[in-house]
């Protein structure tokens, strides 16, 4: 079932607000991971507004969804999604990466709530979202765990050993969705090394595999619902595979690898903004 109309407008304007509030982050902090933050915007979204459950008041409610963000270092978006969803005001965002901040450049659970894993080295997130996974179904509790991985660590080797443990102890309650931006620190993934096919290689790990378009929030939503029934009949981990574009929304950053580590100046900030409240 698609959304409503009234539920993608409204998830619409969520998305155009937290990329002005990832760029003007970047800018403040003169540093930060602007296009993979605006390549997960709708991932996150759709997440937190049409599907998860959690209490922003009561951060450690035992049966709330777990997700754990793999990619930790798109921090100007994790943390807007998290004042907008109510763990906390966010009016002082813009102390971004300062001294003293709960909103450093990696994310760290103990620092700002609604952090369920301190994540940012890449490759440990998908084994803490295994164990979360396996930890609530001894727990019996009623909930699911997401994770939201880059691209890029799939070139680690712990993240293939946590996706075989996924799918030896049939984790069902794990949905795992890859931002596949094809683009890392420094160059195309294709030319770093390799990743394709993910898809033949999830399901060569016992994965249940969908590939979507990562910022149509219908296909995204849809996906994630699928996740769920496929965990429950047939007691597979699931992985999303989002078709993405790094620096979404901002037509000189899209698809750019120099907008993964890189704040926009007065200029480039003026005009990002601008961009971004036409869509």
């Amino acid at each position: 079932m698609p959304l409503s109309d009234e539920k993608l407008n409204e998830l619409k304007l969520v998305c155009k607000d937290l990329r002005k509030s990832i760029l003007k982050m970047a800018h403040a902090a003169n540093s930060g991971h602007p296009g993979g933050s605006l390549s997960a915007t709708e991932i996150l979204t759709v997440l937190y507004f049409a599907i998860m459950k959690y209490d922003p008041h009561n951060p450690n409610w035992h049966e709330r969804d777990r997700l754990v963000i793999s990619k930790g270092h798109a921090t100007p978006l994790v943390y807007s999604i998290l004042a907008k969803a109510g763990y906390y005001k966010g009016d002082d965002l813009l102390t971004f990466r300062r001294l003293g901040s709960p909103y450093q450049g990696h994310i760290d659970r103990l620092k700002a709530p609604g952090i369920e894993a301190s994540t940012g080295s890449l490759g440990h997130g998908s084994s803490l979202a295994v164990g979360m996974a396996l930890g609530s179904r001894l727990d019996k509790l009623n909930n699911r765990v997401y994770l939201l991985n880059s691209d890029g660590e799939l070139q680690e080797g712990s993240t293939w050993e946590a996706i075989m443990s996924a799918s030896h102890y049939r984790l069902g309650n794990l949905t795992a969705i890859v931002d596949r931006n094809r683009i890392q620190l420094d160059g195309w993934t294709e030319e770093t090394m390799t990743l394709e096919p993910i898809n033949k290689k999830y399901e060569a790990f016992g994965w249940h595999v969908q590939e979507i378009d990562g910022h149509d929030m219908n296909q995204i939503y849809n996906a994630i619902l699928k996740t769920h029934e496929i965990g429950i009949k047939e007691h597979k981990p699931c992985v999303i595979i989002a078709h993405t574009v790094k620096g979404k929304g901002v037509s000189f950053m899209e698809d750019e690898v120099k907008w993964h580590g890189v704040a926009p100046n007065d200029e480039e900030l003026a005009k990002a903004l601008a961009e971004v409240e036409k869509e």
